[in-house]
C-alpha cells in the first residue's frame, strides 16, 4: 500500500495529490484525539482594530455582516511575529476573500487595486467566481481610516511571496 511507504502510523493520513484536487481518505482508528494547541494572543485586539478601521465592511465587496468578516493578515501571522498585531498589516475581508487572499489567488497593486491570479482565472468562466472576484478586478479597495491604511511594504511582500501569479 502506498500509505505504508510514507508512514507506518495507521492514524496518519497521506495525500499525494496536487493541492487543487480533492481526495477522500477515510481515517482508521479513533475519530478524536487529544492535542496541545497554541492560542493566538492579541487576535481579538487585531480583529477589532481592523474591522473598526474598515467600518465593519469587507474592503472588496462592502459586505457588512460581522460574522462573515475576517481581519486578514497581509504578511502571514506564522512568519512575522512583529507584524501580528499591527492593524496596517490587516485587511477587513469576507471569509471567502480572506481564504483567496491567504492562498495568493488575488493581491493588491501599488494603487490598492485588486489583481486576480492566473491560478484563479483558470477556473473561468464560472458564474460564482465572476460574481465574487472578476467584477472587482482592477477596482480599488475601500480604504480604512488613515491610521490603519495597508502598509505598502506588507502589500509588496504579499505580491512577491504569496500571490500565485
Amino acid at each position: 500500500m502506498l500509505h505504508d511507504l510514507f508512514t507506518t502510523d495507521e492514524t496518519k493520513e497521506v495525500d499525494l495529490l496536487a493541492r487543487d484536487t480533492v481526495r477522500l481518505v477515510r481515517p482508521s482508528g479513533p475519530t478524536e484525539i487529544h492535542a496541545t494547541v497554541k492560542t493566538r494572543r492579541g487576535q481579538q485586539f487585531f480583529r477589532q482594530a481592523v474591522l473598526t478601521a474598515y467600518g465593519l465592511r469587507c474592503c472588496v465587496t462592502g459586505i457588512p455582516v460581522p460574522r462573515l468578516l475576517v481581519a486578514s493578515h497581509i504578511k502571514p501571522w506564522r512568519d512575522f511575529p512583529d507584524e501580528r498585531l499591527n492593524p496596517r498589516n490587516g485587511l477587513c475581508l469576507s471569509a471567502l476573500h480572506d481564504a483567496a487572499f491567504d492562498n495568493g489567488l488575488f493581491t493588491l497593486d501599488e494603487d490598492l487595486r485588486i489583481v486576480l491570479s492566473k491560478q484563479l482565472k483558470r477556473y473561468l468562466p464560472q458564474p460564482a467566481l465572476e460574481q465574487y472576484f472578476v467584477c472587482f478586478e482592477g477596482q480599488r479597495i475601500s480604504l480604512p481610516e488613515k491610521l490603519a491604511e495597508p502598509d505598502p511594504s506588507c502589500l509588496a511582500y504579499h505580491r512577491e511571496h504569496v500571490f500565485q501569479n
